[in-house]
């Protein structure tokens, strides 16, 4: 595989990637702002990327609305390929999102569009992966919606997968050769993102109460149903959701 370089390296999938490369032996290089590179400036990436042959790419950003997911994704991921055509790497994998040609209205979602096309179109050969939403996404969604202790979380169906086996997906691509779009990676079980969220604030302990609705939330109608669940055929993780909330401490 040779020098592997992890964009976004001290985000949560970013720290479990560089851990997943580094117990299989692998020569890693971490970008991150903290480490004096700027992906969306370009800052730092041709000194970072220097002797790298894999750039697995976990970056990822805050922004919801639409105009500014996508400015995000297109000016980082365009600084990134040119900066891998002049460094010789010779393999993009990218993480994505299963579902998200048929998520639309949602602003993270049309930024990774955008990505995955600047990917697809480059001159890097590339794979990429998209995962289901991770373990932790429910209490996410009761972090951003949660008003006078009230919380409101559309009836979701979701296949959800832990970071740790999305990481070891990621070490595997990188490993091997440029697959395009690779196969889903997915959890071994469909979950319902408010059962989700209830199990997630019992074992918190946290008292928040919640709402089931689609109004007053950050998801589109579109999502509903099997949206968002992966097609036939997904490679699955091994944790379960219940090993996970299993592992979670009361804070």
């Amino acid at each position: 595989m040779g020098q592997v370089a992890v964009i976004g390296a001290t985000g949560r999938v970013g720290r479990s990637t560089v851990e997943a490369l580094r117990a299989a032996g692998r020569e890693v290089t971490e970008v991150a702002r903290s480490t004096g590179v700027d992906v969306v400036t370009g800052a730092g990436l041709d000194e970072a990327l220097h002797g790298v042959s894999v750039v697995i790419d976990v970056t990822n950003t805050p922004a919801t609305d639409p105009a500014t997911a996508v400015e995000f994704f297109a000016t980082a991921t365009g600084n990134l390929l040119e900066a891998e055509v002049r460094a010789g790497v010779r393999h993009h994998v990218l993480l994505s999102i299963v579902g998200l040609d048929r998520a639309k209205g949602t602003g993270h979602y049309d930024g990774k569009r955008r990505q995955e096309q600047l990917v697809e179109a480059g001159q890097v050969p590339w794979t990429i992966q998209r995962t289901t939403q991770f373990f932790d996404f429910a209490e996410m969604v009761v972090g951003w919606t949660t008003r006078d202790g009230v919380a409101t979380v559309a009836p979701l169906l979701l296949q959800p997968v832990a970071i740790a086996d999305v990481a070891a997906a990621l070490v595997d691509a990188a490993a091997g050769p440029p697959q395009g779009r690779a196969v889903d990676l997915a959890g071994p079980e469909t979950l319902d993102l408010v059962d989700m969220a209830r199990r997630t604030l019992t074992a918190r302990r946290d008292p928040t109460r919640l709402r089931a609705s689609w109004r007053d939330g950050p998801f589109s109608l579109e999502m509903a149903g099997e949206g968002l669940l992966p097609g036939p055929g997904a490679q699955l993780g091994v944790t379960t959701f219940d090993d996970w909330l299993a592992q979670q401490t009361p804070e």
